[in-house]
């Protein structure tokens, strides 16, 4: 006859060998790694410091992007360059914005890279708004 027994009381007569266990525990790790750098956003330092490279680059532009269209936005015929800038070809652009001098800053030879474009974009976006300056009323 067979004997029949459940499958609670089969799990509790059961001793996994210290070969399996190893495994298992082995199995595991893997696993753990490989779900945690696909799904779970671990990165390796390497990444990670590229990254934070990145963002700081991306975070400098910015803020030299500001100061771009600030500086555009007080000079002088402002409407008369933000209708050149629109009539540039999309790819020119940024050389518009860097020969203009708006992306470097004081005591810098080269232009603040990245910062051309972000100001262009800026800047044509404001097109449909009146320019407005930050300055003191007078």
């Amino acid at each position: 006859m067979v004997d029949s027994q459940s499958w609670t009381k089969r799990l509790e007569k059961y001793r996994a060998t210290k070969t399996q266990i190893f495994w298992a525990c082995a199995a595991c790790a893997v696993a753990t790694i490989v779900v945690g750098f696909t799904w779970g956003g671990w990165v390796t330092g390497a990444s990670a410091r590229e990254m934070a490279m990145k963002a700081a680059a991306e975070g400098r532009a910015s803020v030299v992007a500001a100061l771009c269209v600030d500086k555009f936005a007080k000079g002088a015929d402002v409407g008369a360059k933000l209708v050149a800038l629109k009539a540039t070809d999309s790819w020119r652009r940024n050389e518009f914005i860097e020969k203009g001098g708006w992306v470097t800053l004081p005591g810098v030879e080269k232009p603040m890279a990245g910062a051309a474009e972000i100001c262009a974009k800026r800047l044509l976006e404001t097109d449909a708004q009146p320019m407005k300056t930050t300055g003191a009323a007078g």
